[in-house]
């Protein structure tokens, strides 16, 4: 894969205000949902609770990989990894040296791009809330994630951490992270599959996730991230009932 890297001048609703390709639904192969499009095809793996791999076009993507490794042994090594900030849930350097190969690149926003073993620096680059990175067959957008409720702020602070948009020239893929519904997430457009996080006290509850999601109105979405602390626990399928529009609510299995 090749990267170039540039910032963002546009807001991140208005990057997204593109047209698209038209795109289907397929049946599951591997155990995964699979979303086909002009361009190929993108196969979904929740792993547990934030870390999920895409199968894509452009290649094998895991986002916020930790645990065991065996957790990934039957799936293809990773072309590209996707860090969003530093906590234990979405960032383990162990992890990631087990299942990194030469070939692998990674992506993560500043603080643990500084927090990175020596080996791993070598392969990744940094991106900070409105950068644009290029890759074959990919663009990816480092957009914020963070808290905004006060009582919260400290578990996510603004311009520290990261959502991202994916481009694949067909099909738009948005990764919340860990955020509450911020401005940057209601204005997105044009996204084809959302991951969107819901848990309390850290993130946001599922009738705010509801919301947004409603407000930016992706053809399918993932609720993941919603095991939360003392009761904090958001209900996927509440939230799915809270969905307004055309929105198509997909359920991993993000929990064994």
């Amino acid at each position: 894969m090749t990267f170039t890297r540039r910032t963002l001048i546009a807001s991140a609703g208005a990057a997204g205000a593109v047209t698209f390709l038209p795109f289907r639904v397929r049946s599951a192969t591997e155990g995964a949902d699979s979303f086909a499009f002009d361009g190929g095809e993108i196969f979904v793996h929740p792993v547990e609770h934030a870390s999920f791999v895409m199968q894509t076009p452009a290649g094998t993507i895991y986002v916020d990989p930790v645990g065991a490794a065996d957790r990934y042994s039957d799936l293809p090594a990773p072309d590209l990894i996707l860090i969003t900030h530093e906590h234990g849930d979405h960032y383990n350097a162990e992890t990631l040296g087990a299942v990194m190969t030469d070939q692998t690149r990674m992506i993560t926003n500043p603080a643990v791009f500084d927090m990175l073993p020596e080996d791993l620096a070598s392969r990744a680059s940094a991106m900070a809330n409105g950068d644009e990175m290029d890759m074959d067959g990919i663009t990816v957008n480092a957009i914020p994630a963070y808290n905004m409720t006060e009582g919260r702020l400290q578990f996510h602070p603004e311009g520290r951490d990261n959502g991202y948009v994916l481009d694949f020239g067909g099909f738009r893929v948005y990764i919340s992270g860990d955020t509450e519904d911020i401005p940057a997430m209601r204005e997105l457009e044009n996204i084809d599959l959302a991951f969107v996080c819901m848990n309390l006290p850290f993130t946001m509850d599922a009738s705010a996730a509801a919301s947004a999601v409603s407000d930016f109105a992706p053809t399918f979405v993932y609720p993941y991230h919603y095991r939360g602390r003392d009761g904090g626990t958001q209900d996927p399928a509440e939230f799915a009932k809270m969905v307004e529009g055309d929105v198509e609510v997909r359920m991993g299995e993000w929990y064994g």
